[in-house]
């Protein structure tokens, strides 16, 4: 009876969203039917864009304003996953030992380009993120680009260390960010990560509303999240 009764529930769970994802406007979408009276889900976004969020870059509206409740989780999988990872390979140093980097010698040329290049990465990285509205980009492509010059400098300078305290509070205060973010929309628009796109000017760096903050948020977490991986993977305990 049970069994029966679980096929049942599971046969109109699947029906009532069979349902709902039908009845989705999506599929191809011509150029004359953007203003139809029912255009699809990309014919939608390509007409009011502009006018509603205020964001030259589409794909960033998308990703961040319709549907940056998705965002959000993606965000909090990566830091479970960096969560997990760092449980997992972290190794607390004894008394007697201390931990050390895994890295290979380096010339006085890597160095030298190190020092030369980390700047210049990390500043692209911020570059990317922040105009993320703007061109193509984002929080995530700009973070992963930060965290590529630390990286730079964690396998040329042995002595190069990452302060995880602060990391931490940067990631927080990143995560907490977008968090109340959200939770502004919801209070002035009735929606959650609701924009406000009345601050700035369409193609101007303050444009877009709240799209840029979130994506400047997701950047640093991005970062730092990254970051603190590469330099746990790359340190290990001396031999006895």
């Amino acid at each position: 009876m049970k069994k029966v009764l679980v096929i049942l529930l599971l046969a109109a769970l699947g029906y009532f969203l069979a349902q709902t994802f039908l009845e989705i406007p999506l599929g191809e979408n011509r150029i004359g039917d953007i203003n139809a009276q029912k255009p699809t889900a990309a014919g939608y976004y390509l007409s009011n864009t502009k006018e509603k969020s205020k964001v030259a870059n589409v794909v960033t509206a998308i990703v961040v304003n319709y549907r940056g409740l998705d965002t959000l989780g993606e965000v909090t999988v990566l830091f479970l996953a960096t969560t997990g990872v760092a449980s997992i390979l972290y190794r607390r140093k004894e008394e007697e030992e201390e931990v050390e980097r895994l890295n290979l010698p380096s010339s006085n040329i890597i160095r030298t380009g190190a020092r030369v290049l980390f700047p210049a990465i990390t500043l692209l990285g911020i570059y990317v993120f922040i105009h993320g509205h703007l061109t193509p980009g984002g929080g995530f492509q700009g973070g992963t680009i930060v965290a590529t010059g630390f990286l730079l400098m964690l396998i040329s300078y042995k002595g190069f260390n990452t302060n995880h305290n602060i990391m931490t509070w940067v990631e927080s205060i990143a995560g907490l960010s977008f968090v109340l973010i959200g939770l502004w929309g919801l209070i002035t628009d009735h929606t959650f990560l609701g924009n406000i796109p009345q601050i700035g000017e369409l193609n101007k760096l303050l444009s877009g509303g709240l799209i840029p903050i979130i994506y400047i948020a997701v950047g640093f977490k991005v970062a730092v999240e990254l970051t603190g991986i590469l330099d746990i993977l790359l340190k290990i305990k001396p031999k006895k």
